[in-house]
């Protein structure tokens, strides 16, 4: 009680380490690296997989929850975010009272959230939680991009208040994610390339977040996206939601062993979003099991898109541009893939080379001519004005090599 005045609460919570729990903390992770290291030594799973990567991610957020001064500043920083907000509280810290390894905080116990029996005693009807955890949930997300990385039933409180009313209390910000520039610009790319159906844009985007490691070869992955549009694009959540599942069956048999063979790994940071969205859409269908979490990501999908056009333009006109910049290099790189040619020096790789070498010598001759066609088709619509002349000179030869592009095989 003395400790609680002191700090200004009515009471609090100490929270204590355990001893010794850094050095096995440690332990267990120079374990895990020596593991990672191995692991990165064998072809199969590096190509897939950057195992030390994934380890250390794993070390930082291990170093950050037994970092009690690193939880209760996060604490505040999530208060911060939510000031104001009647559907959120937060404890408070007693600061004078804590350290890296003994935290004080105001004791805030309510509900357990997922306590619908003392919610229903409380007069408060569960499936009018639910909506409102998720959407604030999704407020962190999509929001200042800082959220609660562990919001399971535990770490959350329906606090009653005056009036009948009541909020959410959330504790324990030992994990937290932040959604950085560059995952939030391939979220932005991923809820585009979703809304035009576009199974490139779609990869870029999973590249931007860093799903996929660079040496991803994503040919077959743009074309089994693009038949997932083909087959179910342009269909609302409730739509899909109609769907016959053993038409979804049918796709992943046909398209699973594509994704399974490709580079993928989970960036710590979206690991933690796929985290919070799997807590929130567990706790949230236990309090009301008709509860549907995509209903409650498509405004904030909308939203997205909305509010990053302007960022959606400026990627368009850096596109155009770079499209003028190719086409003024290229008569010059046209000219230097013949040169490589001449001189017998000219690398064509294929994901497929092995069951191809009989056919690589063709196909090398139709490449270069499709380059050639290419870069004399655009040098003379280039010239054309300038040089009405030579314009037309190039683009009509530039019809020889399209030709023999075309019909070489026959």
């Amino acid at each position: 009680p003395e400790l609680a005045i002191d700090a200004g609460f009515a009471d609090v919570i100490v929270k204590v380490q355990r001893p010794g729990i850094d050095q096995i903390v440690e332990t267990d992770l120079a374990a895990l690296r020596k593991v990672a290291r191995w692991l990165s030594r064998v072809r199969l799973i590096s190509d897939r997989v950057d195992a030390p990567a994934l380890v250390d991610e794993f070390a930082g957020v291990c170093h950050d929850e037994i970092d009690y001064l690193h939880e209760a500043a996060s604490s505040e920083r999530f208060a911060d975010a939510f000031a104001g907000d009647e559907r959120v509280a937060v404890p408070g810290i007693a600061w004078e009272r804590s350290t890296r390894r003994v935290l004080t905080l105001e004791d805030v116990s309510a509900i357990k959230i997922s306590d619908t029996d003392g919610l229903r005693a409380a007069g408060i009807d569960p499936t009018e939680v639910a909506p409102v955890f998720a959407a604030v949930m999704f407020d962190q997300v999509f929001g200042d991009g800082l959220f609660h990385a562990d919001p399971h039933p535990g770490n959350i409180f329906v606090t009653p208040r005056a009036g009948g009313s009541w909020c959410l209390t959330f504790i324990d910000f030992g994990m937290m994610g932040e959604v950085s520039a560059s995952l939030r610009r391939g979220l932005r790319r991923l809820v585009i390339a979703m809304g035009s159906r576009d199974g490139a844009g779609l990869v870029e985007a999973a590249r931007d977040i860093g799903v996929l490691l660079p040496s991803a070869d994503t040919n077959e992955l743009e074309r089994a996206l693009s038949a997932l549009f083909d087959r179910f694009g342009g269909k609302g959540f409730a739509e899909l939601r109609e769907v016959d599942p053993r038409e979804y069956k049918e796709f992943a048999d046909e398209f699973g062993d594509v994704v399974r063979t490709l580079p993928v790994q989970l960036p710590e940071n979206f690991l933690l979003v796929i985290r919070a969205a799997s807590l929130t859409s567990g706790v949230a269908m236990s309090l009301d099991p008709t509860f549907n979490v995509w209903d409650s990501v498509e405004p904030y999908a909308e939203k997205l898109v909305r509010d990053e056009g302007s960022g959606f333009v400026r990627d368009l006109a850096g596109e155009a541009l770079e499209n003028v910049r190719i086409a003024w290099r290229l008569p010059k790189r046209v000219d230097s893939v013949l040169e490589k040619a001449e001189r017998g020096t000219l690398a064509v790789s294929s994901p497929q080379v092995e069951r191809r070498l009989s056919k690589l010598e063709a196909a090398l001759r139709r490449t270069i001519s499709a380059v050639m066609f290419a870069g004399l088709a655009v040098a003379g619509a280039i010239l054309y004005v300038p040089v009405e002349g030579v314009g037309v000179t190039l683009m009509s030869i530039s019809l020889l090599p399209l030709a023999h592009a075309l019909f070489a095989r026959r």
